[in-house]
């Protein structure tokens, strides 16, 4: 923290706030991902997106405690930042201005970046010859610009900053049992951990056998597509496990019906929508759905890959006797035949027609 200091003094800054926000990163924003499970474009675990809401918080913030009134921020003008930064802040504060140097400037490219930050003694953490866009948080790292902008690139893994690549990962598996409550991961291997610590021991354990990385090409909402290299092992492994929890203590339609809702809570996400009823009625029902989402899951994780080796949950709605070919109580197999013929009457009713076998008059039409 003391370099992004320097760097802000060096930057012209005459003052200079660094907080410590983790604890409320996990808990109001990452576990809300957990439990909506929410994946953008079906891969993307919005590493960046469920970051900048709490940022736009403390930056409404300060600029209140400092008298401020307008913002600045160094967003280019093609990504999506800007406009979750300036959504954000219009909804906390909509007297507030924002200033978007990328937008005004004749900085055109990061290589013109680095030649401006040079030309005033900032040191960047980058080169023209490694010129990946990097952001990190504790849920993810991502990675773009550079040779990624070339499809046909395949990705270097030297460029992982948490990830052992599952190549050179260990040549043994890794058990792990996480414990959850409503919902929220409380225990990892029957040890009850903060949550920051518990993401921070997740990703340490996904990074040492290879899980969670992907390289994706997403639909920006500014309307472009854009290609990204991305890190989130303890996400990756949570989801996992929260969906095989899920799965056991959801009833079907409940369970279908929110694969729906998490969908759009990504989207919601992604778009820079947080400060939104709609992510707040998406929420509700979300945390609706999490009364009886508890229990323990042991997963298998080798060389980048997940296996459930286990879940139990005393609110399962799995039983093992129903769900077997013997005889049960409560379900009979000849039960079956006249649901079949029920269900599949549509159907039937349908070729029928198409066949000629009977008339709409038949059916009273």
């Amino acid at each position: 923290m003391e370099k992004v200091k320097e760097k802000a003094l060096k930057s012209g800054a005459s003052k200079v706030y660094i907080e410590d926000v983790k604890k409320d990163f996990v808990s109001e924003y990452l576990f809300k991902a957990v439990k909506a499970r929410a994946l953008y474009e079906g891969k993307y675990l919005l590493g960046t997106s469920f970051a900048r809401p709490i940022m736009a918080v403390k930056l409404v913030e300060i600029a209140h405690m400092e008298g401020a009134d307008i913002i600045c921020h160094g967003c280019t003008g093609k990504g999506n930042d800007q406009v979750r930064f300036e959504l954000g802040i219009a909804a906390l504060d909509p007297k507030i201005k924002i200033i978007a140097p990328w937008r005004i400037w004749n900085i055109k490219s990061r290589e013109d970046a680095i030649d401006y930050a040079n030309s005033k003694g900032i040191e960047v953490p980058v080169t023209k010859q490694k010129i990946y866009s990097v952001d990190k948080n504790l849920w993810h790292t991502s990675h773009e610009g550079g040779d990624l902008e070339d499809l046909w690139n395949e990705h270097n893994d030297d460029m992982y900053d948490t990830v052992t690549p599952p190549e050179r990962a260990k040549d043994s598996p890794t058990y792990i049992e996480i414990d959850f409550e409503k919902g929220i991961p409380k225990k990892v291997d029957g040890k009850e951990l903060e949550p920051v610590e518990l993401i921070e021991t997740l990703n340490r354990i996904g990074g040492e056998n290879g899980i969670g990385v992907i390289d994706i090409v997403e639909n920006r909402l500014v309307g472009m597509k854009s290609r990204g290299v991305y890190e989130t092992p303890a996400g990756t492994i949570l989801y996992e496990a929260h969906r095989s929890l899920e799965a056991i203590t959801l009833d079907k339609e409940t369970f279908h019906y929110k694969e729906l809702i998490s969908h759009k809570y990504a989207e919601v996400v992604y778009n820079g929508l947080w400060f939104t009823k709609l992510r707040e009625a998406l929420d509700a029902f979300i945390e609706a759905t999490q009364e009886n989402v508890s229990g323990k899951v042991k997963l298998k994780l080798y060389k980048g890959n997940i296996k459930v080796a286990g879940v139990n949950s005393k609110y399962a709605l799995y039983d093992k006797n129903i769900s077997s070919f013997g005889f049960s109580e409560i379900y009979s197999h000849k039960d079956a035949e006249g649901f079949i013929n029920l269900f599949g009457l549509p159907i039937k009713i349908n070729s029928l027609m198409k066949a000629g076998m009977i008339e709409n008059e038949t059916l009273g039409w």
